[in-house]
């Protein structure tokens, strides 16, 4: 039964890497442009970028409570209760962009943490509130995303995602510095196109959802439903320590940003070429933490435990091996690699000094991963996301802001990166033990 899940997980998993990587190469091309435009618009972005990643997952975070709820349903045989699931998702993900488009507009609380250039903070500022106007767009996608992934039917999220990552590699270089708007826009430019992309990824969803084979089964735009308390209390149960658990981890390499701000834009600029690399690795254990979600929640559902056990030790080996030599090849190759990113010496000097770090995490964050997401698909999230918030803020960002700052001698931005392994290592020991006891705790149950 190992490989036949194994194989069922890498069939699911494909489509949801590819769309998983598309999504990451817009941030990889928004680095790349910038790079070749401004070391301070590089540093927006960075921080910015940083910033508006983690709304968005917070709030997807929350969202994703559709996925686990659509798994079991189907895997029980309840297909009639899928679309409106999915209908509440909607409204739900509509209701949460208001506070996002809130705090995209008025950053002050968390720019205020830092000290920055005044012309860096300009273009935050600016990038964020353009930002702000694709949110809404982007969180329905998301809720759309989290459907097609419990139903294993990823292959149109693939297509959207890569017919995304061209529009957006093309409007990104022509609006930044090619002055398609009338003049070179920078990291105003990328927003602009991101917030186009957002937009034309989401209509293109709903055509999907009107006229695809998942629209033609389940009817998702027929009888629809307005919102109901029942259905977002059971959503938010599920999706608030999801949202939170996503916030925590995100944060934790995306403000790092923010609080090395001070060091200079070179250092900002050469942490965010390593994150998005290390954000690229992670989209491998991801792509298979979200299929083991639906093939562990369908098989929840079924009552099936073998075969939920086959897929967690699938996606366990998989996730684990893949990862570690994904960490190991870009460490073999980062020099070409970071070439690609800029030609300023004193940011690639900063990027060069991280790279190992990315490699030695890779096994651990791989486990974490998909430990952390089999218990969504047990529909266990509250005590995960206490144990990810004591990682990742306490021993990731609190530990790191010590070693950049206290530590004699203090280790600057590597101490960040240091403590962020140590952060996974610790995850992914409390995650696979809460694993194994929800594992035994819910087959006993009668």
């Amino acid at each position: 039964m190992f490989v036949a899940a194994a194989r069922g997980l890498i069939a699911h998993a494909f489509p949801i890497l590819i769309a998983q990587l598309s999504s990451i190469g817009m941030m990889l091309v928004d680095t790349a442009v910038l790079g070749h435009f401004s070391a301070v618009d590089l540093a927006a972005v960075a921080i910015g970028g940083g910033i508006h990643v983690s709304v968005v997952f917070a709030l997807v975070g929350i969202l994703q409570a559709v996925a686990p709820m659509v798994a079991h349903l189907h895997g029980a045989r309840r297909d009639g209760e899928v679309a409106g699931v999915l209908q509440q998702g909607f409204w739900l993900a509509l209701v949460l962009s208001l506070p996002g488009i809130a705090f995209l507009y008025h950053p002050d609380a968390l720019l205020g943490l830092s000290a920055m250039d005044a012309a860096v903070e300009v273009r935050v500022r600016g990038y964020l509130m353009l930002l702000a106007w694709g949110l809404p767009a982007a969180l329905c996608y998301r809720t759309f995303y989290a459907f097609c992934n419990a139903l294993g039917r990823p292959r149109a999220l693939m297509a959207i995602g890569l017919a995304s990552l061209a529009a957006h590699a093309v409007l990104a270089w022509g609006f930044a510095l090619q002055g398609w708007a009338g003049e070179r826009l920078g990291v105003i430019g990328c927003a602009l196109s991101n917030v186009l992309i957002a937009w034309s990824a989401c209509l293109a969803a709903s055509i999907y959802l009107a006229f695809g084979p998942l629209g033609r089964k389940y009817r998702p735009f027929s009888r629809w439903q307005r919102p109901h308390w029942a259905a977002w209390r059971e959503l938010l149960r599920l999706g608030l320590p999801m949202g939170l658990s996503n916030l925590v981890e995100i944060t934790s390499f995306t403000l790092i940003s923010l609080f090395v701000a001070s060091l200079g834009a070179s250092v900002v600029a050469g942490h965010r070429i390593v994150a998005n690399l290390a954000a690229l690795c992670y989209m491998v254990p991801l792509s298979l933490a979200m299929a083991t979600l639906a093939a562990v929640g369908q098989a929840v559902g079924a009552r099936d435990w073998r075969r939920a056990h086959a897929a967690i030790r699938a996606g366990l080996v998989l996730a684990a091996g893949l990862s570690t030599a994904a960490g190991v090849l870009l460490w073999l190759a980062a020099g070409p690699v970071l070439a690609l990113y800029t030609n300023d010496g004193a940011v690639l000097g900063v990027a060069a000094g991280l790279v190992a770090y990315i490699a030695i995490y890779q096994f651990f964050d791989a486990l974490q991963t998909i430990a952390g997401f089999a218990l969504r698909a047990y529909r266990v999230t509250f005590v995960p996301m206490v144990a990810q918030t004591l990682c990742f803020w306490g021993v990731g960002l609190a530990g790191g802001w010590w070693l950049c700052y206290r530590w004699q001698p203090a280790l600057g931005v590597g101490g960040f990166w240091l403590a962020s392994v140590a952060s996974l290592v610790l995850a992914a020991a409390l995650l696979g033990g809460l694993l194994w006891k929800t594992m035994q705790a819910t087959e006993s149950t009668p």
